[in-house]
Protein backbone atom coordinates (compact mmCIF):
# COMPACT_ATOMS: atom_id res chain seq x y z
CA UNK A 1 0.00 0.00 0.00
CA UNK A 2 0.90 3.67 -0.90
CA UNK A 3 3.06 5.15 2.20
CA UNK A 4 1.01 8.34 1.50
CA UNK A 5 -2.25 6.76 1.32
CA UNK A 6 -1.55 4.48 4.56
CA UNK A 7 -0.35 7.56 6.02
CA UNK A 8 -3.80 9.24 4.97
CA UNK A 9 -5.73 6.64 6.52
CA UNK A 10 -3.90 6.21 9.80
CA UNK A 11 -5.13 10.22 10.59
CA UNK A 12 -8.49 9.61 9.58
CA UNK A 13 -8.80 6.70 11.90
CA UNK A 14 -7.30 8.90 14.65
CA UNK A 15 -9.84 11.39 13.98
CA UNK A 16 -12.58 8.52 14.26
CA UNK A 17 -11.47 6.90 17.37
CA UNK A 18 -11.00 10.15 19.31
CA UNK A 19 -14.66 12.16 18.29
CA UNK A 20 -16.05 8.00 18.66
CA UNK A 21 -17.43 9.38 22.56
CA UNK A 22 -19.07 12.20 21.56
CA UNK A 23 -21.78 9.65 18.79
CA UNK A 24 -22.12 7.51 21.90
CA UNK A 25 -23.19 9.70 23.91
CA UNK A 26 -26.21 10.34 21.28
CA UNK A 27 -27.18 6.34 21.44
CA UNK A 28 -29.78 5.56 23.80
CA UNK A 29 -30.54 5.20 26.61
CA UNK A 30 -29.19 8.93 27.39
CA UNK A 31 -29.51 11.23 30.71
CA UNK A 32 -32.37 14.07 30.14
CA UNK A 33 -33.17 17.33 31.84
CA UNK A 34 -29.36 18.11 31.94
CA UNK A 35 -27.60 21.66 31.28
CA UNK A 36 -25.50 22.22 28.27
CA UNK A 37 -22.39 23.20 30.80
CA UNK A 38 -22.88 20.12 31.54
CA UNK A 39 -23.06 18.52 28.17
CA UNK A 40 -20.19 19.89 26.98
CA UNK A 41 -17.98 19.35 30.34
CA UNK A 42 -18.58 15.42 29.37
CA UNK A 43 -17.90 16.02 25.94
CA UNK A 44 -14.41 17.73 26.42
CA UNK A 45 -13.86 14.51 29.37
CA UNK A 46 -14.70 12.03 27.01
CA UNK A 47 -12.32 13.57 24.33
CA UNK A 48 -9.77 14.15 26.26
CA UNK A 49 -9.32 10.59 27.93
CA UNK A 50 -9.78 8.71 24.20
CA UNK A 51 -7.13 11.18 23.19
CA UNK A 52 -4.96 9.67 26.75
CA UNK A 53 -5.98 5.98 25.59
CA UNK A 54 -4.75 6.80 22.36
CA UNK A 55 -1.03 8.03 23.06
CA UNK A 56 -1.12 3.94 24.63
CA UNK A 57 -1.03 2.97 20.92
CA UNK A 58 0.76 5.74 19.26
CA UNK A 59 4.00 5.04 21.26
CA UNK A 60 3.94 1.21 21.62
CA UNK A 61 6.37 1.35 18.32
CA UNK A 62 4.16 -0.58 16.09
CA UNK A 63 6.25 -0.30 12.52
CA UNK A 64 2.97 -0.49 10.40
CA UNK A 65 1.80 3.11 11.98
CA UNK A 66 5.23 4.33 12.30
CA UNK A 67 6.54 3.92 8.61
CA UNK A 68 4.05 6.79 6.94
CA UNK A 69 6.03 9.44 8.81
CA UNK A 70 8.37 8.12 10.96
CA UNK A 71 8.44 7.40 14.99
CA UNK A 72 10.45 10.77 15.67
CA UNK A 73 6.89 12.81 13.96
CA UNK A 74 4.90 10.40 15.81
CA UNK A 75 6.61 10.84 19.54
CA UNK A 76 6.66 14.43 18.59
CA UNK A 77 2.71 14.46 17.63
CA UNK A 78 2.46 12.21 20.95
CA UNK A 79 3.94 15.38 23.30
CA UNK A 80 1.94 17.84 21.53
CA UNK A 81 -1.43 16.41 21.63
CA UNK A 82 -0.59 14.57 25.29
CA UNK A 83 -0.78 18.53 26.73
CA UNK A 84 -4.09 18.78 24.82
CA UNK A 85 -5.42 16.16 26.37
CA UNK A 86 -4.84 17.25 29.56
CA UNK A 87 -6.32 20.87 28.69
CA UNK A 88 -9.67 18.98 27.30
CA UNK A 89 -9.37 16.91 31.06
CA UNK A 90 -9.33 20.04 32.74
CA UNK A 91 -11.79 21.55 31.06
CA UNK A 92 -13.70 19.53 32.32
CA UNK A 93 -14.32 20.18 36.08
CA UNK A 94 -14.41 23.81 35.58
CA UNK A 95 -17.44 23.84 33.41
CA UNK A 96 -19.14 21.01 35.89
CA UNK A 97 -19.15 23.94 38.36
CA UNK A 98 -19.99 26.60 35.90
CA UNK A 99 -23.07 24.80 35.34
CA UNK A 100 -23.83 23.99 38.88
CA UNK A 101 -21.83 25.90 41.39
CA UNK A 102 -22.41 23.43 44.52
CA UNK A 103 -20.77 21.23 43.44
CA UNK A 104 -17.44 23.28 43.81
CA UNK A 105 -16.78 20.75 46.76
CA UNK A 106 -16.06 17.89 44.11
CA UNK A 107 -12.99 20.11 43.59
CA UNK A 108 -11.66 18.84 46.80
CA UNK A 109 -9.37 15.61 46.17
CA UNK A 110 -10.00 14.53 50.00
CA UNK A 111 -13.38 15.14 49.74
CA UNK A 112 -16.23 14.37 47.03
CA UNK A 113 -17.44 11.10 46.11
CA UNK A 114 -15.14 8.25 44.89
CA UNK A 115 -15.90 9.57 41.50
CA UNK A 116 -14.32 12.61 41.88
CA UNK A 117 -11.39 11.20 44.02
CA UNK A 118 -10.40 8.74 41.33
CA UNK A 119 -10.74 11.94 38.82
CA UNK A 120 -7.83 13.70 40.97
CA UNK A 121 -5.98 11.04 41.02
CA UNK A 122 -6.25 10.76 37.11
CA UNK A 123 -5.01 14.17 36.95
CA UNK A 124 -2.46 14.35 38.85
CA UNK A 125 -0.87 11.13 37.53
CA UNK A 126 -1.47 13.34 33.69
CA UNK A 127 0.54 16.26 35.31
CA UNK A 128 3.11 14.31 36.47
CA UNK A 129 3.57 12.97 33.48
CA UNK A 130 3.99 16.54 31.87
CA UNK A 131 6.20 17.83 34.35
CA UNK A 132 8.32 14.46 34.18
CA UNK A 133 8.50 15.18 30.50
CA UNK A 134 8.95 18.54 29.99
CA UNK A 135 11.11 19.42 32.21
CA UNK A 136 13.27 16.17 32.93
CA UNK A 137 16.60 17.56 32.35
CA UNK A 138 15.77 20.34 35.02
CA UNK A 139 14.69 17.80 37.36
CA UNK A 140 17.63 15.37 37.19
CA UNK A 141 15.85 12.73 35.69
CA UNK A 142 17.56 9.69 34.02
CA UNK A 143 17.01 8.96 30.89
CA UNK A 144 16.08 5.11 32.96
CA UNK A 145 14.12 7.42 35.58
CA UNK A 146 11.75 8.82 33.31
CA UNK A 147 11.12 5.72 31.34
CA UNK A 148 9.63 3.84 34.68
CA UNK A 149 8.04 7.39 35.91
CA UNK A 150 6.41 7.48 32.58
CA UNK A 151 5.04 4.01 32.32
CA UNK A 152 3.97 3.83 35.65
CA UNK A 153 2.21 7.46 35.68
CA UNK A 154 0.61 6.40 32.18
CA UNK A 155 -0.64 3.94 33.57
CA UNK A 156 -2.22 5.07 36.54
CA UNK A 157 -3.49 7.97 34.65
CA UNK A 158 -5.68 5.87 32.34
CA UNK A 159 -6.71 2.67 35.12
CA UNK A 160 -8.25 6.03 37.33
CA UNK A 161 -9.73 7.78 34.46
CA UNK A 162 -11.95 4.53 33.35
CA UNK A 163 -12.82 4.26 36.89
CA UNK A 164 -13.64 7.67 37.18
CA UNK A 165 -15.70 7.34 34.18
CA UNK A 166 -17.50 3.93 35.41
CA UNK A 167 -18.26 5.65 38.92
CA UNK A 168 -19.43 9.00 37.58
CA UNK A 169 -22.29 6.99 35.53
CA UNK A 170 -22.64 10.12 32.91
CA UNK A 171 -23.42 8.21 29.84
CA UNK A 172 -22.56 5.02 30.82
CA UNK A 173 -25.65 3.84 32.48
CA UNK A 174 -25.86 0.35 30.36
CA UNK A 175 -23.49 -2.32 30.71
CA UNK A 176 -22.38 -2.00 27.18
CA UNK A 177 -21.25 1.22 27.39
CA UNK A 178 -18.50 0.22 30.68
CA UNK A 179 -17.74 -2.16 28.06
CA UNK A 180 -17.16 -0.11 25.68
CA UNK A 181 -14.29 2.11 27.74
CA UNK A 182 -13.31 -0.70 29.99
CA UNK A 183 -12.77 -3.27 27.86
CA UNK A 184 -10.48 -1.88 25.27
CA UNK A 185 -8.81 0.18 27.95
CA UNK A 186 -7.42 -2.69 29.63
CA UNK A 187 -6.98 -4.11 26.48
CA UNK A 188 -4.51 -1.11 25.98
CA UNK A 189 -2.33 -1.71 28.66
CA UNK A 190 -1.97 -5.68 28.54
CA UNK A 191 -0.78 -4.54 24.86
CA UNK A 192 2.03 -1.91 26.33
CA UNK A 193 2.68 -4.73 28.04
CA UNK A 194 3.27 -7.04 25.81
CA UNK A 195 4.66 -4.66 22.97
CA UNK A 196 7.49 -2.91 25.79
CA UNK A 197 7.87 -5.66 28.16
CA UNK A 198 7.22 -9.00 26.60
CA UNK A 199 7.84 -9.06 23.56
CA UNK A 200 11.91 -7.67 23.71
CA UNK A 201 12.77 -9.92 25.53
CA UNK A 202 11.20 -13.35 24.55
CA UNK A 203 11.26 -13.17 20.46
CA UNK A 204 14.64 -14.83 19.08
CA UNK A 205 15.17 -12.42 16.37
CA UNK A 206 15.18 -9.59 18.92
CA UNK A 207 18.37 -11.24 20.58
CA UNK A 208 21.65 -9.92 19.67
CA UNK A 209 25.28 -10.18 21.14
CA UNK A 210 28.18 -7.90 21.34
CA UNK A 211 31.24 -8.19 19.35
CA UNK A 212 32.89 -5.25 19.82
CA UNK A 213 33.51 -1.63 21.87
CA UNK A 214 35.39 0.28 19.46
CA UNK A 215 36.55 3.45 20.94
CA UNK A 216 36.03 6.83 18.78
CA UNK A 217 36.98 10.50 18.38
CA UNK A 218 34.70 12.79 20.19
CA UNK A 219 34.48 11.19 23.15
CA UNK A 220 32.70 8.31 21.21
CA UNK A 221 31.77 4.65 20.62
CA UNK A 222 30.92 2.34 18.01
CA UNK A 223 28.88 -0.66 19.50
CA UNK A 224 29.01 -3.40 17.46
CA UNK A 225 26.20 -6.62 17.94
CA UNK A 226 25.71 -9.64 15.46
CA UNK A 227 22.60 -11.41 15.51
CA UNK A 228 22.63 -14.24 17.89
CA UNK A 229 20.67 -17.98 15.60
CA UNK A 230 19.39 -15.59 13.54
CA UNK A 231 19.43 -13.49 9.81
CA UNK A 232 19.64 -10.12 11.16
CA UNK A 233 17.39 -7.02 11.14
CA UNK A 234 16.81 -6.09 7.49
CA UNK A 235 16.80 -1.93 7.66
CA UNK A 236 16.66 1.44 5.55
CA UNK A 237 20.38 3.41 5.65
CA UNK A 238 19.84 6.06 8.50
CA UNK A 239 17.26 4.17 11.08
CA UNK A 240 17.84 3.69 14.21
CA UNK A 241 16.40 0.97 17.02
CA UNK A 242 16.00 1.13 20.87
CA UNK A 243 19.01 -1.04 22.46
CA UNK A 244 18.55 -3.14 25.81
CA UNK A 245 22.72 -4.52 26.90
CA UNK A 246 22.54 -7.43 29.82
CA UNK A 247 21.20 -10.55 30.53
CA UNK A 248 17.65 -9.14 32.80
CA UNK A 249 14.43 -9.40 30.56
CA UNK A 250 12.93 -6.61 32.29
CA UNK A 251 15.00 -3.51 32.54
CA UNK A 252 14.49 0.01 31.58
CA UNK A 253 17.93 1.25 30.44
CA UNK A 254 16.42 0.99 26.90
CA UNK A 255 17.82 3.72 24.62
CA UNK A 256 17.54 4.52 20.93
CA UNK A 257 20.71 4.53 18.65
CA UNK A 258 20.85 5.53 15.12
CA UNK A 259 22.81 2.09 13.11
CA UNK A 260 25.58 3.63 11.45
CA UNK A 261 26.82 0.33 8.92
CA UNK A 262 25.49 -0.40 5.79
CA UNK A 263 21.96 -1.74 5.20
CA UNK A 264 23.48 -4.33 3.01
CA UNK A 265 24.80 -6.13 6.31
CA UNK A 266 22.00 -6.93 8.33
CA UNK A 267 23.79 -9.62 10.35
CA UNK A 268 25.82 -7.35 11.92
CA UNK A 269 24.69 -3.70 13.28
CA UNK A 270 27.06 -1.29 14.04
CA UNK A 271 25.66 1.89 16.49
CA UNK A 272 27.32 5.74 16.28
CA UNK A 273 27.08 6.79 20.23
CA UNK A 274 28.27 9.42 22.29
CA UNK A 275 29.04 9.14 25.88
CA UNK A 276 27.16 11.82 27.15
CA UNK A 277 26.35 10.38 30.59
CA UNK A 278 24.25 7.71 32.33
CA UNK A 279 24.27 4.51 30.33
CA UNK A 280 26.30 5.61 27.71
CA UNK A 281 29.16 6.48 30.10
CA UNK A 282 29.44 2.71 31.17
CA UNK A 283 29.31 1.65 27.03
CA UNK A 284 33.46 0.94 26.87
CA UNK A 285 32.84 -1.55 30.13
CA UNK A 286 30.75 -3.71 27.76
CA UNK A 287 32.01 -7.29 27.24
CA UNK A 288 31.99 -8.99 23.78
CA UNK A 289 29.69 -11.81 24.01
CA UNK A 290 26.94 -9.57 26.47
CA UNK A 291 23.54 -9.93 25.37
CA UNK A 292 21.49 -7.33 23.41
CA UNK A 293 18.43 -7.04 22.59
CA UNK A 294 16.83 -4.69 20.08
CA UNK A 295 13.31 -3.28 18.73
CA UNK A 296 13.48 -2.00 15.53
CA UNK A 297 14.04 -0.84 12.69
CA UNK A 298 11.92 2.65 13.43
CA UNK A 299 12.58 5.76 11.09
CA UNK A 300 12.16 7.55 8.11
CA UNK A 301 15.17 9.55 7.52
CA UNK A 302 16.71 7.73 4.62
CA UNK A 303 17.77 7.86 0.98
CA UNK A 304 15.79 4.78 0.15
CA UNK A 305 12.82 7.08 0.39
CA UNK A 306 14.06 9.63 -1.70
CA UNK A 307 15.97 9.00 -5.16
CA UNK A 308 17.22 11.62 -6.72
CA UNK A 309 20.34 12.44 -9.07
CA UNK A 310 22.95 13.32 -5.68
CA UNK A 311 22.75 14.53 -2.25
CA UNK A 312 23.82 16.51 0.24
CA UNK A 313 24.84 15.56 3.92
CA UNK A 314 25.08 18.28 6.50
CA UNK A 315 25.98 17.09 10.07
CA UNK A 316 26.90 18.61 12.91
CA UNK A 317 28.64 16.39 16.22
CA UNK A 318 27.05 12.56 16.44
CA UNK A 319 24.55 13.52 14.22
CA UNK A 320 26.97 12.12 11.45
CA UNK A 321 25.75 8.69 12.90
CA UNK A 322 22.89 7.72 10.23
CA UNK A 323 24.62 9.60 7.52
CA UNK A 324 27.54 7.33 7.70
CA UNK A 325 24.95 4.47 7.00
CA UNK A 326 23.72 6.59 4.08
CA UNK A 327 27.74 6.03 2.61
CA UNK A 328 28.09 2.78 4.12
CA UNK A 329 25.59 1.85 1.99
CA UNK A 330 25.77 3.45 -0.99
CA UNK A 331 29.56 2.02 -0.78
CA UNK A 332 28.54 -1.65 -0.59
CA UNK A 333 25.63 -1.00 -3.75
CA UNK A 334 28.38 0.66 -6.06
CA UNK A 335 26.45 3.85 -6.25
CA UNK A 336 27.71 5.93 -8.48
CA UNK A 337 25.57 8.94 -7.30
CA UNK A 338 27.61 12.23 -6.38
CA UNK A 339 27.46 12.95 -2.26
CA UNK A 340 29.24 15.84 -0.34
CA UNK A 341 29.13 15.65 3.40
CA UNK A 342 29.59 19.00 5.28
CA UNK A 343 30.45 18.06 9.02
CA UNK A 344 30.69 20.44 12.07
CA UNK A 345 31.90 20.08 15.09
CA UNK A 346 33.54 21.91 18.19
CA UNK A 347 36.76 20.84 16.94
CA UNK A 348 38.94 18.22 14.37
CA UNK A 349 39.24 16.34 16.98
CA UNK A 350 35.94 15.75 18.10
CA UNK A 351 34.68 14.64 14.62
CA UNK A 352 34.57 10.50 14.35
CA UNK A 353 35.16 8.53 11.83
CA UNK A 354 37.45 10.57 10.00
CA UNK A 355 39.60 7.45 8.85
CA UNK A 356 36.40 5.58 7.90
CA UNK A 357 35.35 9.03 5.70
CA UNK A 358 38.80 9.18 3.96
CA UNK A 359 38.00 5.07 3.19
CA UNK A 360 34.91 6.32 1.47
CA UNK A 361 36.09 9.20 -0.55
CA UNK A 362 38.35 6.28 -2.56
CA UNK A 363 35.19 3.88 -2.80
CA UNK A 364 32.08 6.65 -3.82
CA UNK A 365 31.74 9.92 -5.41
CA UNK A 366 32.05 11.60 -2.34
CA UNK A 367 33.85 15.03 -0.85
CA UNK A 368 33.72 15.30 2.32
CA UNK A 369 33.73 18.92 4.11
CA UNK A 370 35.13 19.13 7.49
CA UNK A 371 33.52 22.49 9.31
CA UNK A 372 35.51 22.49 12.84
CA UNK A 373 34.01 26.14 15.28
CA UNK A 374 37.89 26.26 16.25
CA UNK A 375 40.96 25.10 14.65
CA UNK A 376 44.52 25.90 14.78
CA UNK A 377 46.51 28.35 12.63
CA UNK A 378 47.61 25.39 10.12
CA UNK A 379 43.85 24.32 9.46
CA UNK A 380 43.54 25.80 5.66
CA UNK A 381 39.86 24.79 5.40
CA UNK A 382 36.31 26.00 6.93
CA UNK A 383 35.35 26.90 10.23
CA UNK A 384 33.14 28.40 12.29
CA UNK A 385 29.22 27.45 12.17
CA UNK A 386 27.84 26.13 9.22
CA UNK A 387 26.41 28.51 6.67
CA UNK A 388 24.83 29.36 3.30
CA UNK A 389 28.19 30.97 2.46
CA UNK A 390 30.33 27.98 3.23
CA UNK A 391 27.22 25.61 1.55
CA UNK A 392 27.68 28.01 -1.49
CA UNK A 393 31.49 27.21 -1.64
CA UNK A 394 31.00 23.38 -1.94
CA UNK A 395 27.52 22.57 -3.15
CA UNK A 396 27.07 22.36 -6.61
CA UNK A 397 24.24 25.37 -8.40
CA UNK A 398 22.14 22.28 -9.33
CA UNK A 399 20.42 22.38 -6.33
CA UNK A 400 16.94 21.31 -7.40
CA UNK A 401 17.85 18.19 -8.24
CA UNK A 402 19.40 17.08 -4.82
CA UNK A 403 18.42 16.04 -1.42
CA UNK A 404 19.65 17.29 1.38
CA UNK A 405 19.68 15.56 4.59
CA UNK A 406 20.25 17.37 7.85
CA UNK A 407 21.44 16.09 11.34
CA UNK A 408 22.78 17.94 14.32
CA UNK A 409 21.85 20.41 16.94
CA UNK A 410 18.14 21.37 16.38
CA UNK A 411 19.01 25.44 15.86
CA UNK A 412 21.59 24.43 13.60
CA UNK A 413 19.20 22.42 11.73
CA UNK A 414 16.89 25.17 11.79
CA UNK A 415 18.82 27.99 10.76
CA UNK A 416 20.29 25.92 7.67
CA UNK A 417 16.80 24.87 6.56
CA UNK A 418 15.88 28.24 6.80
CA UNK A 419 18.87 29.18 4.52
CA UNK A 420 18.45 26.66 2.04
CA UNK A 421 14.78 27.54 1.29
CA UNK A 422 15.89 31.06 1.05
CA UNK A 423 18.66 29.55 -1.75
CA UNK A 424 15.50 28.23 -3.80
CA UNK A 425 15.81 24.27 -2.42
CA UNK A 426 12.29 23.31 -2.10
CA UNK A 427 10.84 22.56 1.33
CA UNK A 428 10.16 18.40 -0.06
CA UNK A 429 13.63 18.16 -0.91
CA UNK A 430 14.94 19.16 2.95
CA UNK A 431 14.93 16.24 5.15
CA UNK A 432 15.84 16.60 8.82
CA UNK A 433 16.54 14.20 11.63
CA UNK A 434 14.11 15.17 14.77
CA UNK A 435 16.02 12.84 17.28
CA UNK A 436 14.42 14.39 20.67
CA UNK A 437 12.58 11.08 21.28
CA UNK A 438 12.01 12.30 24.69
Amino acid sequence: MNILFTGILWLLLYLAVVTLPLFLMLVPPVPTGRGFWLELSVAFGFVGLTQIVVQLILTSRFKSLSAPYGIDIILRFHRQIALVAIGFILIHPVLIIVDTPSRVKLLNPLGGTWASKTAWMSLFCLVGLAVTSLFRVRLGLSYERWRLFHLVLAGGAVIFALLHVVMAGLYTNALWKHGVWVLPGVGLILLVLYTRVIKPGFFPDSIWRVAEVRPERGNCVTLVLEADGHAGMKFEPGQFAWVTLGDRKFTMQENPFSIRSSAARPGRLEFGIKKMGDFTNNLPNVKPGTRAVLQGPHGAFSIDRYPAVGYVFIAGGIGVTPLMSFLHTMADRGDPRPVILVYADKTLEDMAFQEELAELEKALDLKVVYVPEKAGEDWQGETGLVTWDILERHVPRDLIHREFFLCGPAPMMASLQKALRAAGVQQDHIHLELFDLV
